[in-house]
Protein backbone atom coordinates (compact mmCIF):
# COMPACT_ATOMS: atom_id res chain seq x y z
CA UNK A 1 0.00 0.00 0.00
CA UNK A 2 1.60 3.38 -1.16
CA UNK A 3 1.99 6.57 1.51
CA UNK A 4 -0.15 8.99 2.26
CA UNK A 5 0.93 12.45 2.37
CA UNK A 6 -0.47 14.08 5.64
CA UNK A 7 -2.59 17.18 5.17
CA UNK A 8 -3.98 20.04 7.19
CA UNK A 9 -5.49 22.81 6.00
CA UNK A 10 -5.46 26.71 7.25
CA UNK A 11 -8.78 28.51 6.06
CA UNK A 12 -11.84 26.38 6.54
CA UNK A 13 -13.91 28.92 5.00
CA UNK A 14 -15.99 28.00 1.56
CA UNK A 15 -13.03 27.36 -0.37
CA UNK A 16 -10.80 25.57 2.23
CA UNK A 17 -13.87 22.71 3.07
CA UNK A 18 -14.84 21.89 -0.52
CA UNK A 19 -11.01 21.21 -0.90
CA UNK A 20 -11.38 18.55 1.34
CA UNK A 21 -14.81 17.09 0.91
CA UNK A 22 -14.27 17.72 -2.73
CA UNK A 23 -10.84 17.44 -4.09
CA UNK A 24 -8.53 15.68 -1.69
CA UNK A 25 -8.38 11.89 -2.23
CA UNK A 26 -8.35 10.06 0.30
CA UNK A 27 -6.61 7.62 -1.09
CA UNK A 28 -3.40 9.63 -1.27
CA UNK A 29 -4.15 12.05 1.22
CA UNK A 30 -4.42 11.57 5.17
CA UNK A 31 -6.24 14.84 6.29
CA UNK A 32 -4.39 15.51 9.91
CA UNK A 33 -6.81 18.28 10.76
CA UNK A 34 -7.39 22.40 10.24
CA UNK A 35 -6.90 25.74 11.58
CA UNK A 36 -9.12 28.94 11.57
CA UNK A 37 -8.95 32.23 12.71
CA UNK A 38 -12.56 31.85 13.36
CA UNK A 39 -13.36 30.00 16.31
CA UNK A 40 -16.58 28.96 15.37
CA UNK A 41 -15.41 27.49 12.30
CA UNK A 42 -12.54 25.95 14.13
CA UNK A 43 -16.18 24.40 16.07
CA UNK A 44 -17.83 23.92 12.93
CA UNK A 45 -14.72 21.57 11.80
CA UNK A 46 -14.76 19.36 14.88
CA UNK A 47 -18.75 18.57 14.39
CA UNK A 48 -17.66 17.27 10.34
CA UNK A 49 -15.27 14.84 12.71
CA UNK A 50 -12.19 16.75 12.18
CA UNK A 51 -9.25 17.32 14.31
CA UNK A 52 -9.21 21.50 14.94
CA UNK A 53 -6.00 23.19 15.96
CA UNK A 54 -5.90 25.83 18.60
CA UNK A 55 -2.87 28.08 17.32
CA UNK A 56 -1.52 27.71 13.94
CA UNK A 57 1.43 27.32 15.75
CA UNK A 58 0.75 24.24 17.29
CA UNK A 59 0.13 23.17 13.06
CA UNK A 60 3.32 24.05 12.24
CA UNK A 61 4.48 22.44 15.09
CA UNK A 62 3.21 18.67 14.40
CA UNK A 63 5.72 16.59 12.83
CA UNK A 64 3.13 14.51 11.47
CA UNK A 65 2.07 16.67 9.41
CA UNK A 66 3.86 16.73 5.63
CA UNK A 67 1.58 19.53 3.58
CA UNK A 68 -0.13 22.51 4.82
CA UNK A 69 -3.15 23.70 2.29
CA UNK A 70 -3.33 27.69 2.92
CA UNK A 71 -6.69 28.88 1.48
CA UNK A 72 -7.86 32.19 3.67
CA UNK A 73 -7.29 35.77 2.68
CA UNK A 74 -4.99 36.38 -0.33
CA UNK A 75 -2.71 39.05 1.90
CA UNK A 76 -2.14 35.99 4.49
CA UNK A 77 -0.79 34.16 2.21
CA UNK A 78 3.02 34.94 2.17
CA UNK A 79 3.66 34.68 5.96
CA UNK A 80 1.63 31.42 5.96
CA UNK A 81 4.18 29.76 3.27
CA UNK A 82 6.80 31.18 4.82
CA UNK A 83 5.40 29.77 8.18
CA UNK A 84 5.04 26.27 6.74
CA UNK A 85 7.65 26.29 4.39
CA UNK A 86 10.57 27.02 7.42
CA UNK A 87 8.50 24.34 9.80
CA UNK A 88 9.35 21.55 7.39
CA UNK A 89 6.28 21.28 5.43
CA UNK A 90 5.27 20.81 1.76
CA UNK A 91 2.95 23.94 0.63
CA UNK A 92 -0.19 24.12 -1.00
CA UNK A 93 -1.29 27.75 -1.68
CA UNK A 94 -4.76 28.98 -3.19
CA UNK A 95 -4.90 31.73 -5.83
CA UNK A 96 -3.91 33.93 -6.61
CA UNK A 97 -0.78 32.89 -4.99
CA UNK A 98 0.41 36.00 -3.29
CA UNK A 99 -0.42 39.94 -3.93
CA UNK A 100 2.82 40.89 -6.53
CA UNK A 101 5.38 39.23 -8.09
CA UNK A 102 8.31 40.68 -5.31
CA UNK A 103 5.98 38.45 -2.70
CA UNK A 104 5.88 35.28 -4.58
CA UNK A 105 9.72 35.32 -5.19
CA UNK A 106 10.42 35.84 -1.66
CA UNK A 107 8.53 32.26 -0.85
CA UNK A 108 10.09 30.70 -3.57
CA UNK A 109 13.65 31.55 -2.03
CA UNK A 110 12.38 30.49 1.27
CA UNK A 111 11.00 27.02 -0.54
CA UNK A 112 14.31 26.61 -2.34
CA UNK A 113 16.47 27.17 0.76
CA UNK A 114 14.00 24.82 2.69
CA UNK A 115 14.09 22.40 -0.13
CA UNK A 116 10.58 21.73 -0.03
CA UNK A 117 7.80 22.07 -2.57
CA UNK A 118 5.53 24.85 -3.26
CA UNK A 119 2.53 24.44 -5.16
CA UNK A 120 -0.28 26.94 -6.82
CA UNK A 121 -4.21 25.61 -6.96
CA UNK A 122 -4.79 26.78 -10.40
CA UNK A 123 -7.63 24.32 -10.96
CA UNK A 124 -9.48 25.95 -14.16
CA UNK A 125 -6.80 24.70 -16.46
CA UNK A 126 -8.69 21.54 -15.46
CA UNK A 127 -12.20 23.12 -16.66
CA UNK A 128 -13.87 20.87 -19.55
CA UNK A 129 -15.12 24.56 -21.60
CA UNK A 130 -11.06 25.42 -20.98
CA UNK A 131 -10.39 21.71 -22.41
CA UNK A 132 -12.67 22.16 -25.22
CA UNK A 133 -10.78 25.68 -26.38
CA UNK A 134 -7.19 24.14 -25.93
CA UNK A 135 -8.63 20.72 -28.45
CA UNK A 136 -9.75 23.34 -30.54
CA UNK A 137 -7.10 25.44 -30.57
CA UNK A 138 -4.10 22.94 -30.52
CA UNK A 139 -5.58 20.66 -33.25
CA UNK A 140 -6.24 23.90 -35.54
CA UNK A 141 -9.49 22.87 -36.08
CA UNK A 142 -10.94 26.48 -36.27
CA UNK A 143 -8.28 27.22 -38.45
CA UNK A 144 -5.67 29.97 -37.53
CA UNK A 145 -7.34 31.23 -34.45
CA UNK A 146 -6.77 35.05 -34.45
CA UNK A 147 -9.42 35.94 -31.58
CA UNK A 148 -10.32 34.38 -28.29
CA UNK A 149 -12.91 35.91 -25.77
CA UNK A 150 -13.16 34.62 -22.09
CA UNK A 151 -15.60 35.86 -19.91
CA UNK A 152 -17.42 34.88 -16.28
CA UNK A 153 -20.38 36.96 -15.41
CA UNK A 154 -22.99 37.49 -12.56
CA UNK A 155 -25.03 39.97 -10.72
CA UNK A 156 -24.50 38.99 -7.20
CA UNK A 157 -21.72 41.64 -6.73
CA UNK A 158 -18.45 41.42 -4.95
CA UNK A 159 -19.09 38.33 -2.74
CA UNK A 160 -17.98 37.39 1.14
CA UNK A 161 -16.11 40.45 3.32
CA UNK A 162 -12.74 40.37 2.81
CA UNK A 163 -12.75 40.48 -1.29
CA UNK A 164 -14.22 44.21 -0.58
CA UNK A 165 -10.89 45.15 0.91
CA UNK A 166 -7.90 46.36 -0.99
CA UNK A 167 -5.72 45.57 1.47
CA UNK A 168 -6.95 41.49 1.50
CA UNK A 169 -6.46 41.68 -2.19
CA UNK A 170 -10.05 41.77 -2.92
CA UNK A 171 -11.63 42.73 -6.52
CA UNK A 172 -12.14 40.93 -9.74
CA UNK A 173 -8.72 41.05 -11.44
CA UNK A 174 -7.23 38.83 -8.22
CA UNK A 175 -10.15 36.62 -7.80
CA UNK A 176 -11.32 35.96 -11.10
CA UNK A 177 -9.04 37.33 -13.59
CA UNK A 178 -6.12 35.12 -12.35
CA UNK A 179 -8.22 32.15 -13.93
CA UNK A 180 -9.27 33.49 -17.04
CA UNK A 181 -5.30 35.08 -17.90
CA UNK A 182 -3.51 31.75 -16.19
CA UNK A 183 -5.78 29.50 -19.39
CA UNK A 184 -4.64 31.68 -21.99
CA UNK A 185 -1.30 31.95 -21.11
CA UNK A 186 -0.82 28.95 -20.58
CA UNK A 187 -2.51 28.13 -23.98
CA UNK A 188 -1.28 30.44 -26.27
CA UNK A 189 2.51 29.96 -26.62
CA UNK A 190 3.61 33.83 -27.99
CA UNK A 191 4.85 36.32 -25.47
CA UNK A 192 2.55 39.19 -24.95
CA UNK A 193 3.36 42.72 -27.10
CA UNK A 194 0.89 45.06 -25.16
CA UNK A 195 -2.31 45.06 -22.70
CA UNK A 196 -4.75 47.57 -21.51
CA UNK A 197 -7.54 46.99 -18.88
CA UNK A 198 -10.60 48.95 -17.70
CA UNK A 199 -11.57 48.11 -14.30
CA UNK A 200 -15.46 48.86 -13.02
CA UNK A 201 -16.11 50.39 -9.53
CA UNK A 202 -19.42 50.97 -10.53
CA UNK A 203 -20.76 49.31 -7.22
CA UNK A 204 -18.69 51.47 -4.74
CA UNK A 205 -16.01 49.29 -3.55
CA UNK A 206 -12.56 50.30 -3.17
CA UNK A 207 -11.73 47.69 -5.20
CA UNK A 208 -12.86 46.38 -8.72
CA UNK A 209 -16.11 44.76 -9.03
CA UNK A 210 -15.16 43.78 -12.60
CA UNK A 211 -12.88 44.32 -15.67
CA UNK A 212 -12.09 44.28 -19.46
CA UNK A 213 -8.57 43.34 -20.38
CA UNK A 214 -6.86 43.13 -23.99
CA UNK A 215 -3.72 41.13 -24.69
CA UNK A 216 -2.18 41.68 -27.65
CA UNK A 217 0.10 38.52 -28.68
CA UNK A 218 3.39 38.38 -30.89
CA UNK A 219 1.48 35.96 -33.54
CA UNK A 220 -1.04 38.27 -34.20
CA UNK A 221 -3.82 36.83 -31.84
CA UNK A 222 -5.91 38.97 -29.65
CA UNK A 223 -7.78 37.91 -26.38
CA UNK A 224 -10.52 39.55 -24.95
CA UNK A 225 -10.91 38.62 -20.91
CA UNK A 226 -13.94 39.86 -18.98
CA UNK A 227 -15.53 39.88 -15.61
CA UNK A 228 -18.16 41.29 -14.90
CA UNK A 229 -20.55 41.23 -11.19
CA UNK A 230 -23.09 43.45 -12.51
CA UNK A 231 -24.54 41.20 -15.70
CA UNK A 232 -27.93 40.16 -15.71
CA UNK A 233 -27.78 38.47 -18.71
CA UNK A 234 -24.16 37.44 -19.67
CA UNK A 235 -22.49 37.06 -22.66
CA UNK A 236 -20.95 33.67 -23.71
CA UNK A 237 -18.12 32.07 -21.37
CA UNK A 238 -15.81 31.55 -24.89
CA UNK A 239 -16.32 32.89 -28.35
CA UNK A 240 -13.10 31.54 -30.31
CA UNK A 241 -13.02 33.03 -33.71
CA UNK A 242 -10.31 31.11 -36.19
CA UNK A 243 -10.35 31.63 -40.18
CA UNK A 244 -11.96 28.48 -40.90
CA UNK A 245 -14.74 28.19 -37.85
CA UNK A 246 -16.20 29.51 -34.64
CA UNK A 247 -16.65 28.36 -31.22
CA UNK A 248 -19.01 29.73 -29.03
CA UNK A 249 -19.34 27.83 -25.30
CA UNK A 250 -22.02 29.75 -23.25
CA UNK A 251 -21.67 28.27 -20.21
CA UNK A 252 -19.79 25.60 -17.71
CA UNK A 253 -22.17 23.20 -18.50
CA UNK A 254 -20.91 23.09 -22.32
CA UNK A 255 -23.81 24.65 -23.85
CA UNK A 256 -23.21 26.52 -27.39
CA UNK A 257 -22.02 25.55 -31.07
CA UNK A 258 -19.50 25.13 -33.16
CA UNK A 259 -19.20 26.37 -36.81
CA UNK A 260 -17.00 25.33 -39.60
CA UNK A 261 -16.40 26.15 -43.04
CA UNK A 262 -16.81 23.57 -44.89
CA UNK A 263 -17.41 24.88 -48.47
CA UNK A 264 -16.64 27.73 -50.59
CA UNK A 265 -18.21 31.21 -50.37
CA UNK A 266 -19.23 32.45 -53.05
CA UNK A 267 -19.06 36.03 -52.53
CA UNK A 268 -20.79 37.15 -56.34
CA UNK A 269 -23.88 34.71 -55.60
CA UNK A 270 -24.54 36.37 -52.24
CA UNK A 271 -28.42 37.45 -51.63
CA UNK A 272 -28.99 40.32 -49.69
CA UNK A 273 -31.10 40.47 -46.46
CA UNK A 274 -33.26 42.77 -45.34
CA UNK A 275 -31.41 44.31 -42.18
CA UNK A 276 -33.50 46.94 -40.36
CA UNK A 277 -34.04 50.17 -42.61
CA UNK A 278 -31.83 48.57 -45.00
CA UNK A 279 -30.34 45.54 -46.98
CA UNK A 280 -27.07 44.07 -46.52
CA UNK A 281 -24.91 41.44 -47.99
CA UNK A 282 -22.30 41.58 -45.59
CA UNK A 283 -23.90 40.21 -42.88
CA UNK A 284 -26.52 37.93 -44.98
CA UNK A 285 -25.75 34.18 -43.25
CA UNK A 286 -23.68 31.60 -46.22
CA UNK A 287 -25.06 29.10 -47.63
CA UNK A 288 -26.44 25.74 -45.82
CA UNK A 289 -23.61 24.68 -48.29
CA UNK A 290 -20.66 26.68 -47.07
CA UNK A 291 -21.25 26.10 -43.32
CA UNK A 292 -21.62 23.03 -41.10
CA UNK A 293 -22.83 23.08 -37.43
CA UNK A 294 -21.64 21.25 -34.64
CA UNK A 295 -22.85 20.61 -30.78
CA UNK A 296 -19.69 21.75 -28.42
CA UNK A 297 -17.27 18.86 -28.38
CA UNK A 298 -16.46 16.35 -25.63
CA UNK A 299 -13.55 17.34 -24.07
CA UNK A 300 -10.41 15.10 -23.34
CA UNK A 301 -9.91 15.08 -19.74
CA UNK A 302 -6.38 15.06 -18.70
CA UNK A 303 -4.91 11.90 -17.37
CA UNK A 304 -3.73 13.65 -13.85
CA UNK A 305 -5.67 15.34 -11.71
CA UNK A 306 -4.10 18.43 -9.50
CA UNK A 307 -3.95 16.35 -6.37
CA UNK A 308 -2.65 13.49 -7.89
CA UNK A 309 0.22 15.79 -9.72
CA UNK A 310 1.02 16.92 -6.01
CA UNK A 311 1.20 13.63 -4.85
CA UNK A 312 3.83 12.38 -7.60
CA UNK A 313 5.77 15.70 -7.21
CA UNK A 314 6.42 15.11 -3.58
CA UNK A 315 6.50 11.05 -3.66
CA UNK A 316 7.36 9.93 -6.99
CA UNK A 317 9.72 12.97 -8.13
CA UNK A 318 7.21 13.92 -10.41
CA UNK A 319 7.42 17.32 -13.03
CA UNK A 320 4.72 19.61 -11.29
CA UNK A 321 2.08 20.59 -13.67
CA UNK A 322 1.56 23.82 -12.67
CA UNK A 323 5.24 25.90 -12.94
CA UNK A 324 6.31 28.59 -10.83
CA UNK A 325 7.37 30.20 -14.13
CA UNK A 326 4.12 30.33 -15.44
CA UNK A 327 2.71 31.64 -12.08
CA UNK A 328 4.60 34.67 -11.91
CA UNK A 329 4.02 35.69 -15.77
CA UNK A 330 0.40 35.58 -14.67
CA UNK A 331 0.99 38.04 -11.38
CA UNK A 332 3.29 40.04 -13.46
CA UNK A 333 0.39 40.45 -16.09
CA UNK A 334 -1.86 41.24 -13.26
CA UNK A 335 0.06 44.11 -11.92
CA UNK A 336 0.60 45.13 -15.48
CA UNK A 337 -3.46 45.54 -16.04
CA UNK A 338 -3.98 47.72 -12.99
CA UNK A 339 -0.56 49.62 -14.47
CA UNK A 340 -2.86 50.34 -17.87
CA UNK A 341 -6.15 51.44 -15.61
CA UNK A 342 -4.51 53.60 -13.73
CA UNK A 343 -2.59 55.18 -16.51
CA UNK A 344 -5.28 55.15 -18.84
CA UNK A 345 -3.24 54.23 -21.65
CA UNK A 346 -1.78 50.76 -23.76
CA UNK A 347 1.27 49.51 -21.91
CA UNK A 348 4.06 46.89 -23.63
CA UNK A 349 4.33 43.75 -21.62
CA UNK A 350 7.55 41.40 -21.73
Amino acid sequence: MQKKLRLALIGYGGMGSYHLNTLVPKELFEIKGIYDSDSSKRIKAQENGLFSYDTVEALFEDPMIDIVLIATPNDSHKELAIQALTSGKHVICEKPVMMNTQELDQVLAVAKECQKEFIVHQNRRWDPDFLVVAQAYQTNQLGKVFQFESRVQGANGIPGDWRHEAKHGGGMLLDWGVHLLDQLLYLIDAPITHVMAELSFVLGNEVDDGFIAYLYFEDGTRALVEVGTTNFIHLPRWYVKGYDGTLEIDDWDLSGELVLQTGTIDHHQLKPIQAGAGLTKTMAPPSEEATTNYPVPTPNLPETTFYENVYQVICKEGELLIKHKEVRRVLALIERLFDSHAQRQILPFE
